[in-house]
């Protein structure tokens, strides 16, 4: 079985020039397989300025750099890859925008249905949760670790779990098979700082 991998994604909100910093902090602390650029309520204009600072951070270490939501902007900016959420845009939508080169995330939320549809069409990944009580995003779906070892016993596409993951509860995500665990607040409010948290969540990951 692979090992787990961490997939961060941004405060739904931030200072460009301080998070900047604080993602090459956390970009310091040990390996990472993402970043997701997830900003809410926020101008296009302001999508791209922070994609076109972050991008270059986050391909210097070599991490895949994917956009929330709008794979128009992901095309614009050169993103690795675009997320999309059941209410945004169909996976098909999505993959014409980006083209085939593109990594294309799902949301499937705590639905076999919705994650063997996404695999049928061709995602780069599935994402289930909330695992946890999250407070960086509104959620009323609760995903069982049960849905994690089921899918992976079945299917070759990785999954993601998301949702109020911390160093402290993410043990059991990973022992169940979770190919990357996606993280927000457990990166950016650590009480050492994102770098620890990462420093963290490897150790977990080798463990």
């Amino acid at each position: 079985m692979a090992q787990t991998q961490l997939y961060i994604i941004t405060p739904p909100t931030f200072n460009l020039d301080d998070f900047a910093g604080q993602l090459q902090q956390a970009l310091s602390g040990g390996d990472v397989a993402s970043v997701q650029l997830r900003l809410k309520d926020v101008t296009d204009e302001e999508i791209i300025t922070a994609a076109k600072v972050l991008k270059p951070i986050c391909h210097a270490k070599n991490v895949a750099f994917i956009i929330n939501d709008r794979p128009d902007i992901a095309r614009k900016v050169g993103a690795d890859g675009v997320h999309v959420g059941q209410d945004d845009m169909s996976y098909k939508d999505a993959r014409e925008i980006v083209g085939d080169d593109c990594i294309v995330g799902v949301t499937a939320k705590n639905s076999r249905h919705l994650s063997m549809v996404a695999a049928e069409q061709g995602a780069s990944y599935v994402a289930f949760g909330a695992f946890f009580p999250t407070d960086t995003k509104e959620t009323s779906v609760t995903a069982e670790l049960s849905l994690i070892t089921w899918w992976v016993e079945l299917f070759e596409v990785p999954c993601v779990a998301i949702g109020g993951i911390t160093v402290d509860n993410a043990k059991p995500l990973i022992d169940s098979g979770a190919d990357f665990i996606a993280v927000s607040a457990g990166i950016w409010k650590h009480a050492q700082g994102p770098k620890v948290a990462v420093q963290e969540f490897n150790a977990l990951f080798e463990t």
